[in-house]
């Protein structure tokens, strides 16, 4: 890109996760649609999503399935949120099917829904173990082919353009260091999590929150930023880099939780965040950094069929899951708050939207039921793009403030910006998760 130019488009996409990728899909196809991302395309938390996505399977379960998610978010939830991504769930579900996503099924070719933590019903539909993976892959197979949608990889948004609370558009800067403006009528957050802002995650070291740290920049108002979820199950290891995730989903087939003497110390299937605590509570007592994790439930024929990608993890560090205790620690995982948004992905500031972890619709609550991240996405994307398509103001791009590229710090220093805003805001917001979680 060229410092004096820029580019005009319909809307900008920024994140190619399963958010962005619906959004754009869903955009009416008369719209030219930007979509940038920050590394390569596949390089997003959505591919790593493991255990699956939920979906109500008829109308008698509609107040289980509402009173799980409710409960497992500490009741702090969105009744709002909550109502809309259930009842969305079936015809989202039906779309992806239409797509051409592949969801596992029994013998009988009937699907298979399997249960995870929290969750009272079997109500979740799988792709084996990497069930983000099939359905992002699938959903940008399809974008790619649409002449509507421009893909633009390895670059970053630094920043957002706005004049009197409505958005105008991106500084973005490429990876050779140069940078340019886009500018579009509707512009969608699609940027993930925070994971990288932590030593431990589960989450692509890439996703450090760039969204977060402009949206305090520009007075977006921002919702239950300290709302984090630590994944009670990850591999253990002392290898730098992101942590290997051990679905939920395998506790949902029988995976128990073991402490240093081989004890059994807690029921697996409680929410994540009773889980975490539980399994802190016992590397407390007996002075380590993990526990244990066996699945004496199948054979490990049947886990390599069921979860071949974490039996695998597992199996390359002297591991079989159905034999071995396999050593698991808590990590960072995802994050309920965000943004704030409405239920069609409206922030407080004009044509500019969120989506998916990004946002905060209040969907989660305290604590994200099982499952439940990929439907929202996909729910809540569908409802900005819809939003937007019915959408008839209209901006005078005359009005773009001056933009002066050279005023923007180099890339190392505005990271840590990035990062010291952000974790200042959980510190004030939450000073003990701060303590513990954060401050190492």
């Amino acid at each position: 890109m060229k410092n004096k130019d820029y580019i005009k488009t319909d809307a900008v996409i920024v994140g190619s996760g399963v958010a962005g990728l619906f959004s754009a899909l869903c955009l009416p196809s008369n719209k030219e649609i930007i979509i940038i991302t920050k590394e390569d395309l596949k390089e997003c938390d959505s591919y790593l999503a493991q255990g699956g996505v939920c979906v109500l399977k008829d109308l008698d379960d509609f107040n289980c399935y509402f009173e799980d998610t409710m409960k497992a978010g500490h009741y702090e939830n969105n009744p709002e949120s909550v109502k809309v991504m259930i009842e969305s769930s079936p015809e989202v579900i039906k779309t992806l099917i239409d797509l051409g996503v592949k969801f596992d099924t029994g013998d009988d070719g009937s699907y298979d829904y399997t249960r995870e933590g929290a969750h009272r019903q079997n109500r979740i539909l799988h792709h084996k173990d990497e069930t983000g993976k099939e359905i992002t892959a699938t959903l940008l197979s399809i974008a790619k082919e649409r002449k509507n949608i421009t893909f633009v990889a390895q670059t970053t948004m630094i920043d957002l353009v706005k004049k009197d609370n409505t958005c105008y558009g991106i500084v973005c800067e490429d990876e050779y260091g140069e940078k340019g403006l886009i500018v579009a009528d509707d512009i969608i957050l699609a940027t993930g999590g925070i994971g990288g802002l932590f030593n431990n995650s589960t989450n692509y070291p890439h996703i450090t929150g760039d969204s977060f740290a402009l949206a305090l920049k520009h007075g977006v108002e921002l919702q239950d930023i300290n709302y984090i979820q630590i994944h009670p199950t990850t591999l253990y290891s002392k290898k730098d880099g992101r942590r290997f995730l051990i679905s939920e989903s395998v506790r949902g087939e029988g995976a128990v939780l073991l402490n240093e003497n081989g004890e059994r110390f807690t029921d697996e299937l409680q929410p994540r965040d009773v889980v975490t605590n539980a399994i802190c509570k016992e590397m407390e007592k007996f002075g380590t950094d993990h526990v244990y994790l066996n699945l004496p439930s199948m054979t490990s024929k049947e886990a390599q069929k069921r979860f071949p990608n974490i039996f695998e993890a597992c199996m390359e560090e002297g591991y079989d899951m159905t034999k071995d205790n396999v050593p698991v620690t808590p990590s960072q995982h995802y994050l309920m708050g965000g943004i704030k948004t409405g239920i069609n992905g409206e922030t407080s500031m004009e044509h500019l939207y969120a989506v998916g972890e990004t946002a905060c619709n209040g969907v989660h609550g305290k604590n994200r039921l099982a499952s439940n991240s990929l439907l929202e996405s996909l729910v809540f994307s569908k409802r900005a793009a819809d939003f937007i398509a019915k959408d008839k103001s209209k901006k005078d791009i005359n009005e773009l403030p001056d933009i002066d590229f050279n005023s923007y710090p180099e890339k190392e220093v505005r990271e840590k910006e990035f990062k010291s805003i952000i974790m200042d805001e959980i510190k004030r917001e939450d000073k003990d998760f701060y303590d513990k979680w954060c401050n190492n």
